[in-house]
């Protein structure tokens, strides 16, 4: 098999996102990121789906640093992933507190993604993350009351589900076998 990483800088007038990425890793990181909650969910993410990363993120706003953080961690996931066969879906029902979440997600190359979030810049980076990286993701809230458990308990289900639907397989699941575009 071969290395599943991928290095890429994210730039623009608003921001500067770096991000380095190996899907098998073992959970370490290395988050340079504000606000802080968005450094302390990037390194949740990274711990939880067992990769090794690196991100940098600054800009003029949370909103802007959030959404580009999101959108060039999922296209580095998609880069890394490649094209070699996988377990594809996964779920993740997972507690934290009062908080119950659970995502549930396919790496089908057909984005869209359905998200109960309490906070819209983080319902945002889930959305982000999905469009860019190509997967149908569904993150549900069945419990809570506390924003704050819900947010990280969905990036902890999120990174758990990852980690389950990239492991690799020796055919293709699916009845389509590959999509080819010409």
């Amino acid at each position: 098999m071969k290395a599943r990483k991928a290095q890429l800088t994210r730039s623009t007038r608003e921001t500067q996102v770096t991000v380095d990425l190996n899907l098998d890793g073992t959970g370490n990181f290395d988050v340079a990121a504000e606000p802080q909650f968005l450094k302390h969910m990037t390194e949740t993410l990274a711990r939880y789906a067992s990769w090794d990363l690196k991100v940098t993120a600054h800009g003029d706003n949370d909103h802007h640093v959030i959404e580009d953080t999101a959108i060039a961690l999922g296209t580095a996931f998609r880069q890394a992933l490649g094209d070699d066969p996988v377990a594809r879906t996964a779920s993740c029902i997972l507690p934290m507190d009062d908080a119950l979440m659970m995502v549930a997600l396919d790496l089908v190359d057909r984005p869209y993604a359905d998200i109960d979030c309490p906070d819209p810049l983080y319902h945002h980076f889930f959305r982000s993350f999905a469009m860019s990286a190509g997967l149908t993701l569904h993150v549900v809230k069945l419990r809570g009351f506390d924003g704050h458990h819900e947010i990280e308990a969905s990036f902890k289900a999120l990174g758990k589900a990852l980690e389950a639907a990239c492991v690799p397989r020796k055919t293709l699941l699916s009845t389509k076998d590959a999509v080819r575009t010409e």
